[in-house]
């Protein structure tokens, strides 16, 4: 099987383009990322499969989405707990595990089931962890949140189609302004934090939230002042803020 994967810098301008118009359009996000990751999601799936946790998540052939998409599961696990924060992000968001994959399917040019088992389970699992990093580093769904949240997640992925999402808003935001500030924190942080990708999550979901956050050195919260796009909810979540 061919692991091949064009830059299309075209491609990858104009579905940024269309994102910028509309940033709830969450399918466009994914064509940015399936048009500039190059060879990058390749490099990080062979790190995956090199870390003992990660060939076991391969092994036993994990989805994540079992779990977290199912909020039945996550409000049966204790209180205070990063399953409990994850359900209440997805209620109060008006989200679902489900949606992020109806996305990731409209967004992609070419259909994942053409790769080997193996990749497909990791793909799979790096696009469910969007949600839960949003949560474990408080990171809300707004415009600045998501903007954060990507760059947080570049620093952990080093994926070249992510970090070309955050370098187009980052220019336009300005280097230096408040949200630029929030943006390279962001950056800082996901290079600061442990690695999160191969972590066990299905354990760590029914852990404590703040000691979690501790445990894996993501340092301090980000306070910002939210901006909503037009199509998420308006009400605040206090939980990704204390």
């Amino acid at each position: 099987m061919s692991t091949r994967n064009p830059i299309r810098l075209r491609e990858a301008r104009a579905a940024m383009r269309a994102l910028l118009e509309n940033p709830d359009d969450t399918a466009q996000a994914f064509k940015v990322i399936a048009a500039m990751s190059g060879g990058s999601g390749e490099r990080l799936y062979r790190r995956f499969r090199r870390s003992p946790t990660g060939a076991r998540i391969l092994a036993e052939r994990r989805n994540l989405v079992d779990l977290i998409g199912d909020l039945g599961k996550l409000r049966a696990m204790p209180a205070n707990s990063l399953g409990q924060a994850l359900a209440d992000f997805y209620e109060s968001e008006e989200l679902s595990a489900q949606g992020l994959i109806a996305a990731s399917e409209a967004g992609f040019r070419e259909p994942r089931d053409g790769l080997d088992e193996e990749r497909r389970i990791f793909g799979n699992r790096l696009r469910d962890l969007h949600d839960v990093f949003h949560v474990v580093a408080g990171y809300g769904r707004d415009l600045l949140g998501e903007a954060a949240v990507l760059a947080f997640t570049f620093a952990q992925t080093w994926n070249l189609g992510i970090g070309f999402m955050v370098l187009v808003v980052l220019r336009r935001a300005g280097l230096r302004s408040e949200p630029g500030r929030l943006i390279r924190e962001a950056f800082r942080r996901g290079r600061r934090a442990t690695w999160l990708v191969d972590l066990d999550w299905e354990a760590l979901l029914s852990q404590p939230l703040d000691r979690l956050r501790q445990d894996l050195r993501l340092g301090p919260l980000p306070v910002y002042e939210q901006v909503r796009s037009a199509g998420a909810p308006s009400a605040p979540r206090p939980l990704l803020t204390h």
